[in-house]
């Protein structure tokens, strides 16, 4: 391994051995976490970082339950444990309830009176199926879990009527699922009951709020020649295959002492397939989207364009179709907590294919054929459906501004949205459905994701108000992390632009340093002043370099405009936006023109490409899954509609010039810098292909470069070991070329991860003191 890498894992090593020492817990500011011997970031750093999840607060708002996913570096896993937490005290009163090694307890659940909660857990999976979960139940003030089923297939998933009187959970093969229930006033020695026998099986599901129906989707029909001759090895994978329209069922449940009816089929003629079940909190009405039965138009990223929404009257069975158009994608239906109106977010332009901002349509529940009416429009982003205030006056969404995250409300009366929070960072409510607790997610350039809680809506504006309820990695406090600021620029026609700088450790004004710009993917998204952003940003800011992360032309949050400068003229504009950000930070004294590298994944892959046959000015270009020829790239990826329209709007069939003349392959040879290359080898989204047509052509002109291909079906890479290897390969490529430092990355440089993993103390994953 080199020796600056040695030396960083070995400083890991030794705060960790400190913490251990010193008797750090997790959870506490304490002194060891904030001593002078603090350290840069690494990317087994960003590998060893916990994940809250799950957060489920108490029926009387009290205690929150949630899962903490803390990785093994070891075994390359993940396993979970339930952690409780007062919502009043906060932070400190946590506790860890659960201690499972090498297993997962996932999915908690309170009873109605909060005596007890549910959880899912393959603690006791045999080795054979070591994912197959079983229901369990546990008090919150401590004991032994207590398991309620012994599934032959392992519990799926699992519901509690919102009342609190039944329990139901779905098991069975896959494709051949039933649903069972459980009297939750006898969990411990009731028999579980069967409640369906459905041909199909139960694919998904959920209870009416009343408590006495269920709802569930399932497919019309099962191809048993399809099953078995995938059993019989007949593995051949057909590209759009004939799948069967699924539809909505209603299963009305008798009391305990009586059978349960047949269940029965609310929509039929197979001319949709149902998706995306909502249920009014009265049960009067329940919504639903109708996806195409065109089986070219049901691939992962053309479904929701191709769908409608359909509204039906329980009580009659009436449905009703609320939207009627084509290429038009619309959010699942939502309906207020008092039941009066129902509302879906969709394209400001609900008549043809684009990317206008989102808009808010609303319509009294009951006023079958009335149109909706349209709010937002005032608003330049997009508005879209988070929650309810509970008299439908108000509805809260979270949505970008600039380079953060902040929580705006919509006035459904009056039709004005204004933002509650002005935070410089990352900022995100969630109201629980069932309790009405507010939970805030945030994160900022020191603060990795953290829950807090407010009383009320109102007080997600004043910080004072919130209690911080989670602190899942305390030793980001012992990192040396780089300042990050919002920057703006002009872009070469005049466009102002935005993005998030990150300073290398110990800047100083008017020295300058080696530039690295991440691009980031989308190019539909944007940087924010969030933890470590940019392919691990603080990594780079602790080894010395200036970090640009920009929102280029195609971004979002900065205004319809900014993102749809890019129609018809897909590359250039974001190109000299990231061009101009380069020339301003060298302009400002900060970067360095004769050491700088670019890097991006996905969207920010085809800008790096677009770099590379472009300019010269680079020492080194690292890119990820990035197009080169989207003539091709139109047939073999899993995205055509909004490539089509980026590149112009027509097919490529009958305007082959539109996306030649937007293809980095055509400009290859002006490729002068050395080029990294990564790719997942399945990826669906930026198929492999155009990573080997970039290597090929880089390798028969004489440009240096290496080509990674990394296991696995996904658009990022699956595995912790591999994106750990993508990091510290992409940022060994950038010291060689573009400060003439080091070695080219050796397998030395992560095989030591390992060697020290073994060594290395354990220390207690807790998020906070135990009790």
């Amino acid at each position: 391994m080199h020796a600056t890498h040695l030396s960083a894992v070995r400083r890991f090593v030794a705060i960790v051995a400190i913490a251990a020492a010193t008797g750090w817990v997790a959870g506490e500011p304490a002194a060891s976490a904030q001593a002078p011997d603090r350290r840069p970031m690494t990317f087994l750093d960003m590998q060893h970082m916990r994940q809250v999840g799950s957060p489920t607060p108490s029926p009387d708002k009290k205690w929150l339950l949630y899962s903490l996913s803390t990785p093994d570096w070891a075994e390359a896993k993940r396993y979970t444990d339930l952690y409780l937490v007062s919502m009043a005290q906060g932070v400190r009163s946590t506790r860890q309830l659960t201690f499972t090694k090498d297993k997962n307890e996932t999915a908690p659940r309170w009873s109605a009176d909060g005596s007890f909660f549910l959880f899912l857990s393959n603690r006791e999976a045999p080795e054979s199926a070591a994912s197959r979960n079983q229901l369990y139940m546990m008090r919150p003030d401590g004991g032994e879990a207590q398991r309620l089923t012994d599934a032959k297939e392992g519990v799926s998933d699992y519901a509690v009527t919102s009342g609190g009187e039944w329990l139901a959970y779905r098991t069975g093969k896959t494709g051949e699922e039933q649903l069972f229930r459980l009297p939750m006033s006898n969990l411990a020695t009731a028999t579980a009951e069967r409640i369906t026998q459905h041909p199909t099986g139960v694919a998904s599901w959920e209870w009416a709020p009343d408590g006495t129906r269920i709802y569930f989707v399932t497919p019309d029909a099962i191809d048993a020649d399809e099953k078995l001759r995938r059993e019989k090895k007949f593995t051949v994978n057909i590209r759009n295959p004939e799948t069967p329209v699924s539809s909505l069922w209603a299963l009305d449940l008798a009391p305990a002492a009586a059978a349960p009816r047949d269940a029965r089929r609310l929509t039929t003629g197979g001319a949709y397939s149902v998706d995306d079940v909502a249920i009014s909190k009265d049960s009067k009405w329940v919504g639903f989207r109708g996806l195409s039965a065109n089986r070219y138009q049901r691939g992962i990223t053309s479904e929701n364009i191709y769908s409608d929404l359909y509204l039906l009257e329980t009580a009659t069975g009436a449905i009703e179709r609320l939207t009627t158009n084509a290429e038009i994608g619309e959010s699942r239906l939502s309906f207020s907590p008092d039941n009066r109106f129902v509302a879906f977010s969709g394209p400001d332009d609900l008549q043809k294919y684009g990317m206008s901002n989102a808009r808010v349509y609303v319509r009294a529940v009951a006023e079958r054929g009335k149109p909706f009416r349209k709010l937002g429009e005032s608003f330049d982003g997009d508005v879209t459906i988070g929650f309810w205030a509970k008299d439908g006056s108000t509805l809260y969404f979270n949505e970008g501004i600039k380079a953060t995250n902040q929580v705006v409300s919509l006035d459904v009366r009056f039709n004005t949205t204004r933002p509650l929070t002005e935070e410089k960072a990352s900022v995100s409510i969630d109201e629980d459905p069932d309790t009405g607790a507010l939970l805030i997610n945030y994160s900022d350039g020191t603060t990795a994701p953290t829950l807090f809680t407010v009383d009320a809506i109102a007080d997600a504006s004043t910080r004072a108000s919130w209690r911080q309820l989670t602190d899942p990695n305390p030793q980001v406090r012992g990192f040396l992390l780089g300042d990050q600021e919002e920057i703006t620029w002009k872009s070469k026609d005049g466009t102002l632009v935005g993005g998030v700088l990150v300073k290398p450790v110990g800047y100083r004004a008017g020295q300058r340093y080696p530039l690295i710009v991440a691009i980031h993917g989308g190019p539909a998204s944007a940087d924010v002043l969030s933890f470590n952003g940019g392919y691990g940003s603080q990594v780079y800011a602790g080894a010395g370099y200036l970090v640009l992360r920009p929102n280029y032309r195609g971004s979002t949050n900065y205004g319809h405009k900014l993102k749809t400068d890019i129609v018809g003229n897909y590359m250039a504009p974001g190109y000299d936006d990231i061009m101009s950000g380069v020339d301003h930070l060298i302009a400002q004294g900060m970067a360095d023109p004769d050491r700088m590298g670019a890097l991006g994944w996905s969207a920010g892959g085809h800008w790096s490409n677009w770099i590379l046959t472009h300019t010269d000015r680079f020492k080194a270009i690292s890119t990820g899954a990035g197009t080169m020829n989207w003539i091709s790239m139109y047939a073999q990826s899993d995205v055509q509609r909004n490539r089509q329209y980026y590149l112009g709007d027509k097919l490529p069939y009958d305007d082959f010039d539109a996306y030649w003349n937007q293809s980095p392959l055509k400009y290859i040879k002006n490729a002068k810098t050395p080029t990294m290359i990564h790719v997942v080898e399945g990826d669906p989204r930026v198929p492999s292909p155009q990573s080997i047509e970039l290597h090929m052509a880089l390798k028969q002109l004489g440009v240096t470069t290496e080509l990674y291909m990394y296991p696995g079906n996904t658009h990022g890479i699956p595995d912790p070991r591999n994106q750990l290897v993508k990091s510290v390969s992409e940022m060994a490529w950038m010291d060689f070329y573009v400060r003439g430092k080091g070695q080219k990355f050796s397998w030395r440089d992560v095989l030591t991860t390992l060697e020290d993993e073994a060594a290395r103390p354990k220390v207690s994953s807790d998020a906070a003191p135990k009790r």
